[in-house]
């Protein structure tokens, strides 16, 4: 009786993303799963390193760095879902998530803008930053990110379906203006890297302000690469009909370069920061292999303080 109710259950619920009729199949649904530990893995980790850090959490660009990296955590677990069952988040949706965890990537993108502008304005305007752009008001800028997304969700779900395909390409299109801002600002954070900071002495500051830029700037052009493929995507497909159609979220090579991006960011956080490197070894890495933080020499235990 408990057989047939578990085989009952396994028809009716849903079903998995391939049939396993193919060997491509067997790679796509490992490469899911691996991809999915890998992100939750990366992005949980500098979670938890900026969590545990006090040195860490009173730095403006470790709040975005700590933003981004639990909106790649969460990304990391929706892969779990969408790339492992049968799912169409894209109208017309199946066995979809109330377009939830497809718009995870939005905060990201929204995060980085406001990160980039902090950048810029403490490089190029360091007094008015160190006046005007508080704690409060960053952690606030990352709050309006989640704010904003959550209200999106909210709109496309309770609209009609033609008014809400109506709405989600206005709102694709008109991000296009952000795509374009953070287009702008690399290129400007670039020049300011170049020229404005090799002319300061050396100093730890400088070192930081060209550590933190160097950051910001590959990882904007890393999830812009990996995101506008899907974007352009999209756009063709609700706007001129074209457009390419993929079965579901795990055969769509597009969604699945733009979730890279939760593997790639917190990769470059790590690569970029020895700080927040020695930071993770010691408060999490450190803790499951002892052998770990000792590679950890007083000079980097020195850095965080």
């Amino acid at each position: 009786m408990l057989q047939s109710n578990s085989s009952a259950l396994w028809r009716d619920g849903v079903p998995l993303s391939v049939s396993f009729e193919a060997p491509e199949d067997f790679l796509i649904f490992l490469f899911q799963i691996v991809f999915a530990t890998a992100a939750v893995l990366l992005a949980g980790t500098v979670v938890i390193s900026i969590f545990a850090t006090k040195e860490l959490r009173a730095q403006n660009r470790f709040i975005f760095m700590l933003n981004t990296s639990i909106c790649d955590t969460l990304v990391g677990f929706s892969v779990f879902y969408l790339g492992l069952f049968d799912v169409q988040e894209l109208y017309p949706s199946r066995n979809g998530t109330f377009y939830v965890l497809s718009s995870l990537l939005g905060v990201n993108m929204l995060t980085f803008m406001f990160a980039q502008f902090d950048r810029y304005f403490a490089v190029c305007h360091p007094f008015l930053y160190s006046r005007f752009v508080t704690k409060p008001v960053v952690i606030g800028a990352n709050i309006y990110c989640w704010l904003y997304t959550v209200v999106n969700i909210l709109i496309r779900n309770l609209l009609p379906v033609s008014k809400s395909i109506q709405f989600y390409v206005m709102g694709i299109i008109l991000f296009q203006l952000v795509v374009l801002t953070k287009v702008i600002m690399t290129i400007k954070l670039y020049v300011v890297a170049r020229y404005q900071l090799e002319r300061e002495p050396p100093s730890a500051e400088r070192e930081s302000k060209l550590e933190s830029l160097r950051v910001i700037i590959f990882v904007v052009i890393s999830f812009l690469t990996l995101w506008c493929p899907s974007f352009v995507n999209i756009i063709i497909k609700y706007v001129t009909g074209g457009g390419l159609v993929f079965r579901n979220e795990a055969t769509n090579p597009f969604a699945i370069l733009a979730r890279f991006s939760a593997v790639c960011t917190p990769s470059v956080y790590l690569w970029g920061s020895p700080v927040l490197r020695s930071a993770t070894v010691r408060t999490v890495w450190g803790r499951v292999c002892p052998k770990c933080s000792r590679r950890v020499g007083p000079h980097r235990k020195k850095e965080l303080s």
